[in-house]
């Protein structure tokens, strides 16, 4: 058995456990690849594939050598913040974690093209007595570990809960009725918006209700016309009548 464990962002990772499960909300010390890392158990016991193990339950010196790592991280990313500039590099720092016992820094970066950071890689080993790695990061990860406001006004989904990111297509804006404008389908991040993937079953099942777009219909009062706009939400489509004016019919009124 398992439970999930979260670390900087909302994705869990799992960890197996010996005798009684870690109660939820409680700080485990997990043994991952990169050593001994502290996270938060956010899920009760289940089978999931897992990550690496369960160490222990996280004593206070435990918290507080973390709180100290931290601080540690907070310092490195700001010190490589300033030589990126300072040398020119195009690449934006976006975290820096340290294992639980200092050996191991792991750097998040993204950058719009490929960057060298070799250099700054023995630079970091020097200065932290550390093994440093960097690890690109892609724009929708850029903002799940950064955090953003979403149209809607709310927090990203990716920075608050979601696991994982789905393939979005422009096929599901279509279907939805949404302007094709990039700037209105997409997200903070540039890519198209996720919610789209998650609101598009309930505009299939509420399309399936209606007439296509371009279909030629007649309502039961006998006026017929060409569909030149269906409003799924609505329950609705606006028929093109044989005179140019347009009409909107609920779908009950519909042959």
């Amino acid at each position: 058995m398992t439970v999930g464990v979260r670390f900087r962002t909302p994705v869990l990772r799992y960890f197996r456990f010996q005798g009684e499960p870690p109660p939820l909300d409680a700080y485990v010390v997990v043994r991952t690849s990169r050593g001994l890392e502290v996270g938060r158990v956010r899920t009760p016991p289940r089978r999931e594939r897992e990550a690496g193990e369960v160490v222990r339950l996280a004593s206070k010196e435990d918290l507080d050598r973390a709180a100290r790592l931290r601080a540690k991280a907070e310092e490195a990313l700001f010190y490589l913040k300033a030589r990126l500039k300072e040398e020119g590099v195009a690449a934006k720092v976006l975290g820096c974690d340290f294992t639980l016992d200092g050996r191991h820094l792991t750097v998040r970066y993204a950058a719009m093209e490929r960057v060298n950071l070799r250099a700054f890689t023995r630079e970091l080993q020097e200065r932290y007595g550390a093994r440093v790695e960097f690890l690109a990061e892609g724009p929708r990860e850029e903002a799940q570990y950064l955090g953003a406001l979403g149209a809607c006004g709310m927090e990203s989904c990716c920075s608050t809960w979601l696991q994982g990111f789905a393939q979005v297509s422009i096929k599901l804006a279509r279907d939805q009725g949404l302007p094709l404008s990039p700037e209105k389908i997409s997200g903070p991040c540039g890519r198209l918006l996720c919610c789209l993937t998650y609101e598009h079953p309930v505009y299939q099942e509420l399309l399936a209700e209606l007439p296509r777009k371009n279909a030629r219909v007649c309502t039961k009062a006998g006026v017929c016309g060409k569909v030149q706009k269906v409003n799924p939400l609505k329950g609705t489509v606006e028929l093109l009548l044989e005179g140019g004016k347009s009409l909107e019919v609920a779908k009950e009124e519909l042959q």
